[in-house]
């Protein structure tokens, strides 16, 4: 289950971010939208789904996900980068009448998108997050001789 909702997290990203890299290029195909969805992001995102997973291996071998002792640190980084992402992907998508909001030139979706990613890290981590006995009694205590 932790598996599927990453990779659709991921694909919505990936999707959101091309539709949105391309929504001011003026084609009218981009134009075309079913119930405020652009059909761009429809076709995108499907494809997105094939590859999502191919994507996520690929970012564990880069970062020595599997040789690493403790994975709990970047298994983090890369779930709150997910969630980040993917609620980005949405505002530029979907919402991009918030994206000239500011605060003291911080763009507000971006503040929010961080504040939200972590949140949602630590809730996520908390349901899905399957830890190592062996691994995490090495690093929470100290064997005294």
């Amino acid at each position: 289950m932790s598996k599927f909702f990453q990779n659709v997290l991921l694909s919505f990203a990936m999707a959101a971010s091309v539709s949105a890299w391309y929504s001011q290029a003026g084609f009218s195909i981009m134009n075309i939208e079913i119930l405020t969805v652009p059909v761009f992001f429809i076709v995108v995102f499907a494809l997105s789904l094939v590859i999502a997973e191919d994507v996520r291996n690929s970012f564990k071998k880069v970062l020595w996900f599997e040789k690493r002792k403790d994975k709990r640190p970047i298994w983090q980084v890369g779930i709150g980068m997910i969630f980040f992402f993917a609620q980005v992907g949405f505002v530029e998508t979907f919402a991009r009448g918030l994206m000239s909001l500011d605060l003291g030139g911080m763009p507000l979706y971006i503040v929010f998108s961080f504040m939200n990613a972590f949140l949602l890290t630590v809730i996520y981590e908390e349901i899905f997050f399957v830890e190592d006995q062996e691994v995490a009694e090495q690093y929470k205590f100290k064997k005294l001789k």
